[in-house]
């Protein structure tokens, strides 16, 4: 199989209205998608089989998404305000072939940075709350 180019992937924030409308996040220069683990739990005992370790599968977090974008404050500063949001938002990760990730996230952090001699940036971070929703593409 071939790779995919990632040029066209976004992400776009829901206005959790019903029915939701999505509207991607403008001037999006990186995307970092969720990275999902899984806890173990150990249940050895002193009958585990040839003394070894066993485990059985605990639970799951859903990850971060960090986002890097060319900052506008106009553009972006209503993302900002979703710091003083203690419930999650819903967001959709949206790649190029269709695949979407229906995500809840709950943004953690926000840093601008606007040197003298460059673009004005800022990068976001938000936690993964519950289950990803994935809905395959073509």
């Amino acid at each position: 199989m071939s790779g995919l180019d990632g040029f066209g992937t976004s992400l776009a924030r829901g206005n959790g209205a019903t029915p939701e409308v999505f509207t991607v996040i403008a001037g999006v220069t990186n995307i970092g998608a969720p990275g999902l683990s899984r806890e173990t739990l150990d249940v050895s005992g002193h009958d585990s089989p040839g003394g070894y370790r066993e485990h059985l599968g605990g639970l799951k977090d859903g990850g971060e998404i960090s986002l890097d974008v060319n900052y506008k404050p106009s553009a972006h500063d209503l993302l900002v305000a979703d710091l003083d949001d203690e419930e999650a938002r819903r967001y959709k990760l949206i790649y190029p072939e269709g695949t979407e990730w229906a995500v809840d996230l709950i943004l953690t952090a926000f840093e601008a940075t606007a040197p003298f001699d460059d673009k004005l940036t800022a990068s976001l971070t938000y936690k993964v709350s519950g289950k990803p929703d994935i809905t395959p593409g073509s």
